[in-house]
């Protein structure tokens, strides 16, 4: 999802998630009406763009508490928690607080978090917005291999996360879709002004292509 500001790309995300209350219209996932579902009951997870981490608590229960709030784990799931850190590159971190974390590996723990409980759909509102390049690409490289199982609503404005990672890329504006298609189709042909001017200016600023064998 890509669209200006206040559009209603975060709160389509927190509707689906649970915390933002629907007053008409269905949302249903797999054939499920999700709307008398709360958001503990539902098959999403969120990304934000701060990783949400519990600033006391060590990596290893910021994982956790993705699979029982109150961090009671059985010894499988604590396996799995295990497991979880080793797949984004921090299975020799557990023990650290995230103020022991880069930005990347903060939002790094935020994604083993998300995936422990095995969700169907991952929601992602700016993961990558305030890392660096490198941090980047490395969580979007960890997000394609981890995720390819599951379903990804991704809000951004980077392009090359956009070209890489999303087939299907919906313009947001004014709570409707006004445009969608590849990145490629809509950065080459848009059709309304603020797709237009989003092309121009990724034109004028664009990083260069993804590559992923630099990682």
């Amino acid at each position: 999802l890509i669209g200006p500001s206040g559009a209603g790309k975060s709160t389509l995300l927190g509707m689906i998630a649970g915390f933002v209350p629907v007053e008409s219209g269905r949302l249903s996932f797999d054939g499920v009406d999700l709307l008398p579902l709360g958001p503990a009951e539902r098959p999403v997870t969120t990304l934000f763009q701060d990783h949400n981490l519990f600033l006391h608590l060590s990596v290893f229960d910021n994982i956790a508490i993705g699979l029982h709030p109150g961090l009671r784990l059985s010894p499988a799931q604590r396996e799995q928690v295990k497991q979880g850190a080793v797949r984004v590159g921090l299975g020799d971190m557990l023990s650290r607080l995230p103020e022991q974390l880069s930005g990347g590996q903060r939002q790094r723990v935020a994604v083993a978090r998300a995936l422990v409980n095995k969700p169907s759909i991952i929601l992602a509102d700016e993961p990558t917005a305030a890392l660096d390049e490198e941090n980047r690409d490395l969580l979007l490289l960890i997000m394609q291999e981890q995720m390819k199982d599951k379903g990804i609503l991704f809000v951004s404005h980077d392009v090359a996360a956009l070209k890489n990672l999303c087939q299907n890329v919906y313009v947001l504006g004014a709570g409707k879709i006004i445009e969608h298609g590849t990145m490629d189709k809509l950065l080459s042909s848009p059709q309304t002004d603020w797709m237009k001017q989003f092309s121009a200016l990724s034109h004028r600023e664009s990083r260069g292509e993804w590559k992923w064998e630099k990682l």
